[in-house]
């Protein structure tokens, strides 16, 4: 399989694209004020991305389950065979070829099967796809609104007194453009059986990974991917360092209004606007 790289570009208006838990679930900035994204926060939109498109997914959020299984470890209890050759040492690679062979995301993003009777030294897939943890071009502004229920969440002696909990808050990027960098790497994606057809799965669950993630956080059209660009580099070629790929992309502020553009793309290297 040949090297492949992509820079995925999508903007943020009024809606929180990453929440950090310690922090009362506000938009993640680092210290210079820049808006952030996780890998893991991609990764797990891009898994629901495939789930929506019916394609077999080990990790399923508890909120998209569609087979009914309640943890990775009924998951992977369903399919015993793999489960008894990863428990035996001598079978844990062929363990591990049917689990990369049934799940699309242990394919790409790779699995530790640290489960009850596994022995975890060799019961492990590499990822193949990496996702770089995404920032904003420019600093964000953090707007934090007041919101009230319109009824009590609980019943009080007196009708007309309000209870606690019908008063909240929640926290916004007001405008940001966002960019996440990702490569496949094909030595392992080799090594996991990647096939042209998953990459393929890949390039669209990314041009349209915010299609039905739609929250009270990230109301619909809050969050849109105005560019993807995907890199290939010859199989048996010298191969183009990734840093010097994901510095080819120049953002431009005008007036408020974000343009993106490549930088020559050096030679050998292929590129492709998918969005």
């Amino acid at each position: 399989m040949k090297r492949q790289d992509f820079i995925l570009v999508f903007r943020v208006e009024n809606a929180n694209p990453n929440g950090d838990p310690l922090e009362g679930n506000r938009p993640r900035t680092n210290d210079n004020g820049y808006g952030e994204i996780t890998g893991e926060c991609i990764r797990r939109k891009i898994r629901n991305r495939f789930i929506h498109m019916g394609q077999p997914v080990f990790v399923q959020s508890g909120s998209l389950c569609v087979d009914g299984y309640g943890s990775l470890a009924e998951r992977l209890a369903a399919r015993k065979d793999i489960l008894n050759a990863l428990k035996d040492g001598k079978t844990q690679k062929e363990g591990i070829r049917m689990a990369c062979e049934t799940w699309l995301d242990v394919r790409l993003f790779g699995q530790i099967f640290a489960f009850l009777g596994v022995k975890t030294i060799n019961a492990s897939v590499h990822s193949a796809v990496t996702i770089c943890h995404g920032t904003s071009v420019e600093p964000v502004t953090i707007k934090d609104i007041h919101i009230t229920k319109s009824t009590n969440g609980k019943s009080k002696g007196d009708a007309q007194e309000k209870s606690s909990d019908t008063m909240g808050s929640k926290s916004m990027v007001e405008q940001g453009l966002y960019v996440v960098k990702g490569s496949v790497n094909p030595f392992y994606a080799d090594k996991n059986g990647v096939g042209e057809e998953d990459v393929e799965i890949l390039k669209t669950a990314l041009a349209t990974i915010f299609e039905n993630d739609e929250s009270c956080a990230r109301p619909a059209g809050s969050m849109t991917v105005c560019n993807l660009y995907w890199f290939e580099q010859p199989e048996n070629g010298t191969c183009v360092p990734v840093c010097n790929i994901f510095e080819l992309l120049e953002v431009q502020n005008q007036g408020g209004r974000y343009t993106c553009r490549l930088k020559d793309v050096p030679e050998g290297v292929r590129v492709t606007e998918l969005v």
